[in-house]
Formats: structure tokens, sequence, C-alpha cells
């Protein structure tokens, strides 16, 4: 029995030398990472694009066409150019801003006086029914109302000479010289100059 004891001692050894050690204080735990967390940016809010509406400008009034201008053939006579005669057609002589109250439009015969007649309308109504051109200026005062005023020149006649020809002036209400020239223009055929009134 002696020898079974020390069998069993032997062996009991040698096991114990293969058997892990669970009971050991080498065991070092594997430290627990702490997770890197990353602070949470919220992203930029972008505005978003909003173009604003373009400024829609009112188109200029005084930037028309003559023949825009002179479309209306209850008022106006149409065109009747030929070949070497350059009058038979309304005549556009401008148009201009004016902060005055009251305009004077004067005007005389521009060539040698040969019995020239007009008519002078405002806003398409006649104000003057028949006027005749020397070589004197005349002078006519006209009240402006707010906004586009249109005065026509039409010519009654062509005189001895033609065409109804006629230098003109207009001057604001301080005598400041708002447009200058002349017109050329047939029997019937109107020379028309806008004034607008700011």
């Amino acid at each position: 029995m002696n020898k079974i004891i020390c069998a069993l001692f032997i062996i009991g050894i040698s096991l114990h030398g293969y058997a892990q050690d669970e009971l050991d204080n080498k065991f070092k735990a594997i430290p627990a990472k702490e997770p890197k967390t990353k602070e949470v940016i919220p992203p930029k809010e972008i505005a978003p694009k909003v173009n604003p509406p373009a400024v829609v400008e009112a188109p200029d009034p005084l930037k028309i066409s003559p023949e825009e201008l002179f479309k209306d053939t209850n008022i106006y006579k149409p065109d009747a150019n030929v070949e070497g005669i350059f009058y038979r057609r309304n005549q556009y002589l401008g148009g201009y801003r004016t902060k005055s109250f009251t305009s004077t439009i004067r005007f005389r015969d521009a060539a040698f006086v040969d019995g020239d007649k007009i008519k002078i309308y405002l806003n398409d109504k006649v104000i003057e029914p028949e006027v005749s051109l020397d070589g004197k200026f005349k002078e006519y005062k006209i009240t402006l109302a707010p906004g586009m005023n249109k005065i026509d020149f039409e010519a009654l006649n062509e005189g001895f000479a033609s065409p109804n020809t006629a230098q003109y002036e207009v001057y604001d209400d301080k005598g400041a010289v708002i447009a200058s020239s002349q017109w050329n223009v047939g029997t019937g055929y109107k020379a028309a100059i806008l004034l607008l009134k700011e």
C-alpha cells in the first residue's frame, strides 16, 4: 500500500505541474479602452440661396420708337414717303423730363415765310386750332399734367414751298431750354414732342 500511495503522490504532483493554476495572482486584466468620443459638431446651417426677384424697373416712357408713337392711324396719318420726298411722314421730336409746372413753347417758320399753318394738340386734344408761322417767334404756355404730356404740331398746309417747316424751342417755368430743333412735315402729318413731368 505504500507503493500505491507513493504512486498516487507522484502522479498527483506530476499532474499538478501540467494543470493550470487559476488561483494565481499573476492575472492581469486587460484594461478597458475608453471609447474615444468625438465631439459631434452639427453641420453649419447653410441658408438656402434665395435670389431675390430682380427689380423690375418700369420701362422708361420716353424710350419710345416713332413707329410705336405714331401707330394709331386715327390720330396720325400713315407715312406716304416716295423716293426723294422725305417729309410725308410724322416726325418724333424727342422726349424730355421736367419738374416744371408749366412749359413755354416758342415756334416760327424755319425757312422763308411762305404761309405755313399748324394746329397744336396737347394729349390729343386741340389747344390751338390754327396758327400761322411767321419769321418771328410765337409763344404758347402749357400747364403740364403729372406724368406724360404729348404735344403734337399738325401741318395744316405747306405754304408756297414744301414742306411745312418750323423752328421750335421748349422752355421750363424758370426759362431754361428743355429742347430746341425744327420739324419738316407734309400737310396732315404731325411733329410730336413728349414732356414727362416728374
